[in-house]
């Protein structure tokens, strides 16, 4: 059985919350409680020790985030409630932390929740909310980087030096401009979620480019386009006129 909390500060959101767990997790998840301020929510963590917490992004004049960084370690799993604007939402994707949208549909939370069993240990979560942080902060700023999970760590990459990533199953493999490239255990649908606003367009299941870097488009059933690292890469056929109208559109 997990232990888990809710953390919000509207109350039909934690009733809306509480009836769906208990009609759909009543036999693996206790709710152990709920709080509506920073404060409480802070007090409640450390004396309950949740396994699960569900985090409101906005409380009243506070962020969820702000109650992460008065922990002195995060030891539980997050899933956040929000309402938040679509650069959040990609990057709580990205990081590998789930969200929820209000007001919370009974499909998705089943989905959320079932994540559990799947995720990474729980060892993890801080470095994951790194990830998450860094991404919330740069993907809206004038610096545009975004920063990716590896073996070792973590790699902060500015999204202009980034010329295309190509998908090698679970994993990606991102190509640069210094000639570089990186392995990252991350799909490629993950990236497109994350860098499609930035000029990046998936023209074929195994790649996606930055629109910047092309040198030129070579017609054919679908195309290829040759980008100024030398490489070719093909145009799918069901992708080539939203890829050429995006060309149109530069």
């Amino acid at each position: 059985m997990i232990e888990a909390i809710i953390i919000d500060d509207e109350q039909h959101c934690i009733s809306r919350l509480e009836q769906l767990l208990r009609e759909n997790f009543s036999q693996t998840i206790h709710l152990a409680g709920s709080f509506q301020t920073v404060e409480e929510a802070f007090t409640g963590i450390k004396k309950i020790q949740p396994g699960l917490v569900f985090l409101d992004v906005q409380i009243h004049d506070k962020t969820g985030f702000d109650l992460l960084q008065q922990l002195d370690q995060i030891n539980f799993e997050i899933i956040f409630t929000t309402a938040y604007e679509k650069y959040a939402v990609q990057a709580f994707r990205f990081s590998a932390l789930d969200y929820l949208l209000k007001p919370v549909d009974e499909h998705e939370l089943k989905t959320a929740v079932n994540k559990l069993n799947q995720l990474i240990s729980k060892t993890d979560t801080a470095n994951r909310l790194d990830v998450l942080f860094h991404n919330l902060k740069n993907l809206q700023g004038s610096s545009k980087r975004i920063c990716v999970p590896v073996v070792n760590g973590f790699v902060f990459l500015q999204v202009n030096e980034i010329i295309r990533c190509q998908s090698e199953i679970n994993y990606t493999t991102i190509f640069l401009k210094d000639g570089k490239h990186l392995v990252v255990a991350k799909t490629l649908k993950e990236f497109e979620a994350i860098l499609s606003e930035y000029n990046f367009f998936r023209v074929h299941n195994s790649h996606m480019i930055n629109l910047n870097f092309i040198k030129s488009y070579n017609k054919g059933k679908g195309g290829f386009v040759m980008m100024s690292d030398n490489s070719s890469v093909e145009v799918s056929t069901r992708r080539k006129d939203e890829f050429l109208k995006r060309l149109e559109e530069m």
